[in-house]
């Protein structure tokens, strides 16, 4: 099978509605499609994913073709792309995209909790939020499906418009904008106007996008949209404030003149934002009220996000999937308002910074000297190389600073630990 197209391929995958592009995964019943990366080349196991039960594989080596067992395509992640849009096109369904700085994951999972209580609701898994992941995940929308979340992630110009346009959204929420992935953008303003395609192709398509009503950035970017608007400003479509953080977010938020209570599990008082967008969303799609709060209090963090853990030793802040510097600044001000002693911090390095990573590091350092803690641990290639006081102890590697929390054990303390995924500080929370 030779040269086919997408529709006619659309067609066998109604027939056999699961993608796999692991030959070493459960084949049986699905179609292979041979992706290829730096170190990996997925024409090389189409034969191995069809011995394994596969339908068919899709290829883009010619060369390796099996009569009767294999379709060749131009190019198989071009393929998966369209395949997925035209998948997601033909259900029809509504598709809320995401995207931002920080907050997307932790706002995606509130708002496919608070949308599960009415709707059948795929949402993305995990970190499937790129040109591959994103296809796999609608992919995934079955006839049943009645709206679907997907997150979009970005390290550089042109990566959201190009996800839009396989997820056709028509609705959608930029988190915030921060300082990360600077060296794919090159600036923050290329960040900025980066994440903003997002509305590109939503004004463009006359969707609807659920807005943070304080961010002048977004409020610029938004000009003339439909929107609905969530935040502290009393004139927002749904309006929130914090009442407690310590170390549990709770907060009330109002809606069309009533007012609601809720207490969540998530640690940090920036994550009042992600909550509210959520519960913008569920409003708009009339979710109850009284939904909506047990669906958010319901929600338990995981992944290193926010989460709280307590060991038999100390209280554990753990926040360890991701940083850079608007998210490690916000940590270390929600820290500084949890009433705690002895209170300890033990960060790690922030990635692709760019340039300025090492200033970008130094104003950390001089955030942290702004709080009355116990004791400091800095780690990282970065971190060892910018100025620090006496009270902080710095370290070039994880392992190093494992090392010393053996040797000289952490008792008895409050303890925020935050850095970049690849800092591997998942390590650190099993020893403390």
């Amino acid at each position: 099978m030779n040269n086919i197209n997408t529709s006619d391929l659309y067609q066998l995958f109604l027939d056999s509605p699961r993608i796999v592009t692991d030959s070493r995964a459960s084949c049986e019943g699905a179609i292979f499609l041979a992706l290829k990366g730096q170190n990996f080349d997925g024409n090389r196991f189409a034969a191995q994913a069809i011995a394994n039960g596969a339908t068919c594989a899709v290829i883009d080596n010619p060369d390796l073709h099996i009569d009767g067992q294999t379709i060749v395509v131009d190019d198989a992640l071009r393929t998966l792309q369209e395949l997925a849009r035209l998948h997601r096109a033909t259900l029809g369904l509504p598709v809320i995209g995401i995207t931002g700085t920080n907050g997307k994951t932790t706002t995606k999972e509130l708002l496919a909790a608070v949308l599960s209580t009415r709707y059948k609701t795929l949402y993305t898994s995990g970190n499937f939020n790129n040109h591959i992941g994103l296809p796999l995940t609608l992919l995934a929308l079955k006839p049943e499906h009645e709206i679907a979340v997907v997150e979009m992630g970005a390290s550089k110009p042109g990566d959201i418009a190009e996800l839009a346009e396989i997820a056709l959204p028509n609705y959608g929420i930029i988190t915030n904008l921060g300082h990360a992935h600077l060296e794919g953008f090159g600036s923050f303003d290329n960040l900025v106007a980066a994440k903003g395609e997002l509305y590109d192709f939503i004004r463009r398509t006359g969707g609807t996008i659920f807005r943070k009503s304080s961010d002048d950035i977004l409020l610029h970017l938004a000009a003339g949209m439909n929107e609905i608007t969530y935040g502290a400003d009393a004139q927002a479509h749904v309006s929130a404030h914090a009442t407690a953080n310590n170390p549990y977010l709770a907060f009330r938020w109002k809606y069309q003149g009533e007012t609601h209570t809720v207490e969540t599990r998530l640690v940090g008082n920036y994550n009042i934002d992600n909550a509210t967008a959520a519960i913008a969303v569920g409003c708009h799609f009339n979710i109850p009220p009284d939904d909506i709060c047990r669906a958010i209090e319901a929600y338990l963090p995981t992944n290193n996000r926010s989460q709280l853990r307590r060991t038999a030793s100390n209280t554990v802040i753990i926040d360890a999937y991701n940083a850079n510097p608007d998210s490690m600044k916000a940590a270390i001000r929600n820290f500084m308002e949890i009433s705690a002693t002895p209170k300890a911090v033990i960060l790690g390095d922030m990635k692709e910074l760019g340039k300025d990573s090492l200033a970008l590091h130094e104003s950390i350092v001089q955030e942290i000297a702004q709080g009355n803690f116990d004791r400091i641990l800095l780690c990282g290639e970065h971190f060892s190389q910018v100025p620090t006081p006496d009270t902080f102890t710095t370290f070039r590697t994880t392992g190093e600073l494992t090392d010393h929390l053996r040797a000289q054990p952490l008792t008895g303390f409050c303890i925020l630990l935050k850095a970049s995924r690849s800092m591997a500080f998942e390590r650190i929370a099993d020893i403390l």
